[in-house]
């Protein structure tokens, strides 16, 4: 009923009938007592309030949650859910806080028998199995290496001990992709994958519902170069000049999240590019101004369908999303 239909006597008990409750926050019975009416009557007149939009309600988000943030980039880019969490203060390291936030995304997450692609050359995808707490139940059903997972025993070891965390936490069998990322020829790469005891691992690719992975900026990381599978810097220099911005999996895409084309990608040792885009749920956890732009064109370019990151470099992304500086 609109407003205009009731009587002024009606719209003030109507509202004075609200406020007691949503105000005062007296209970039904103690606002049937005050203005000498029935709880039915009260009901009503609270209904009605709700019906006229005379009652607005408001949630105050705690800190270190940033939904409103959340929601635009969802909106703008259709991912599935963004995941958004505070910045570190000062020189506080970025890393720990995407994996604690994509760790506790994860646990929310993980149902029954879901199979959980891995990327072990990505330091946001180790921070998030460091930071996974043990599920309460059998839950998954594997944890699969989806890039080559060999490299330089300096960080080979952590890489290592960090998936065989990351299956114990989710109560899933590990398989591992016990085979350098990156090789020097396509003929290589072809051999390695083709040989017999790599193949289960093959076939454990086209049943992944859940992929976890960083983000990469054209430029290697730190631990990307200290792997041994980085991409040498004629392979980045040829790539920056066809306009690549950033990769997922090595995998590389221009500013609009287009595939930039290169013969690199015959050299990979990991999950075919089809495979890769047909992952349902397929998670990105990035953050920091070197990877904004990266961040950016995955999301453009439908790449991540779930983004974790942090709040500086969210609101960095919107921006620059719309052509501001």
């Amino acid at each position: 009923m609109e407003a205009s239909l009731l009587t002024p006597g009606r719209l003030r008990l109507i509202t004075k009938a609200a406020k007691l409750r949503y105000e005062a926050r007296l209970s039904q019975t103690r606002i049937a007592a005050e203005l000498k009416l029935s709880q039915a009557t009260v009901s009503r007149l609270l209904h009605q309030a709700d019906d006229l939009g005379l009652v607005r309600t408001t949630v105050t988000p705690p800190p270190g949650v940033h939904t409103e943030l959340e929601s635009q980039l969802e909106q703008r880019f259709g991912l599935d859910e963004a995941v958004v969490t505070d910045t570190p203060s000062g020189s506080a390291p970025l890393t720990p806080a995407l994996g604690a936030a994509g760790a506790a995304y994860l646990e929310s997450v993980l149902t029954e028998g879901d199979r959980l692609g891995f990327s072990s050359w990505s330091s946001a995808s180790l921070a998030v199995a460091e930071s996974i707490g043990a599920l309460p139940s059998r839950r998954v059903a594997q944890v699969v290496q989806v890039l080559g997972g060999l490299g330089a025993s300096s960080v080979q070891g952590r890489a290592n001990r960090l998936v065989d965390r990351l299956a114990a936490m989710t109560g899933a069998e590990a398989k591992y992709l016990a085979a350098p990322g990156l090789m020097d020829t396509p003929q290589a790469a072809a051999a390695v994958l083709a040989d017999g005891s790599l193949r289960p691992v093959a076939a454990a690719w086209e049943n992944l519902t859940v992929l976890l992975t960083g983000i990469g900026a054209t430029e290697p990381s730190p631990l990307y170069r200290a792997s041994g599978n980085a991409i040498s810097k004629n392979d980045e220099d040829r790539l920056r000049a066809a306009g690549a911005v950033g990769d997922v999996l090595l995998r590389y895409f221009d500013a609009a999240g287009q595939l930039v084309e290169s013969d690199l990608y015959s050299r990979v040792v990991g999950i075919p590019l089809n495979q890769l885009r047909a992952v349902p749920r397929r998670i990105g956890v990035a953050g920091g101004p070197r990877k904004a732009e990266a961040i950016l064109a995955a999301s453009r370019g439908g790449w991540i369908n779930v983004l974790v990151t942090e709040a500086e470099t969210a609101r960095t992304v919107l921006r620059t999303h719309h052509g501001q500086p």
